[in-house]
């Protein structure tokens, strides 16, 4: 995912940039700084996201050998996330050169599930970078590492721009600046964000 920062900042509706550039300023964060959790709970409701982000944050962590309990506990809501992207990478349709990249995709999904499980945000926060860069080939192919890919999200709809836009700049170098020194609970918050929307794609 390219892009142009100061191109795709003006890609997004005026009613929503305001919230978008308050979660990640176009110049990034003064060093020490981080996004607070206001800025980010304001972001996942433009996001369409609402009360299903609330449940995937307010989620206890799960005890040792609880097993996954849906919709009550992080694993549980985990083991959804992975069943709907294993779902859509699946049924999404490649040329047949592109089949292996959907099955190097679906095999990132538990190690980047693992990272989540023990803690280790900001390296979960790396891979799943990686893991939506993967995911937008597989979605729009070339045209997802072309210099206009969010401009042209934005263009299908509002909200898949604004997802596309959170996962471009996640991959930012201003970000991955801030994200080496957050507090854990804000990189679990920006993290979840993805997670939620993906989850209910």
């Amino acid at each position: 995912m390219l892009s142009c920062p100061s191109c795709t900042n003006k890609a997004i509706p005026e009613e929503y940039r305001k919230i978008a550039e308050d979660l990640f300023p176009p110049n990034g964060y003064a060093k020490g700084e981080s996004p607070s959790l206001k800025k980010i709970q304001d972001f996942a409701e433009i996001l369409g996201l609402g009360p299903d982000y609330k449940r995937f944050l307010e989620a206890p962590e799960s005890p040792p050998n609880s097993g996954p309990n849906l919709g009550q506990n992080l694993e549980g809501l985990l083991l959804s996330f992975q069943n709907n992207l294993d779902l859509l990478i699946q049924k999404t349709w490649v040329e047949k050169a592109d089949e292996g990249r959907k099955d190097d995709l679906s095999d990132q999904i538990p190690e980047f599930i693992a990272k989540i499980e023990q803690g280790n945000y900001s390296k979960a926060l790396e891979e799943f970078g990686a893991i939506l860069e993967e995911l937008a080939w597989l979605f729009f192919g070339a045209q997802s590492q072309k210099d206009d890919f969010t401009e042209y999200t934005f263009r299908i709809d509002t909200q898949i721009g604004l997802f596309w836009w959170y996962g471009n700049q996640l991959c930012s170098k201003q970000a991955q600046e801030w994200i080496k020194e957050a507090d854990k609970g804000i990189l679990k918050a920006i993290l979840l964000l993805g997670i939620s929307y993906l989850t209910n794609f």
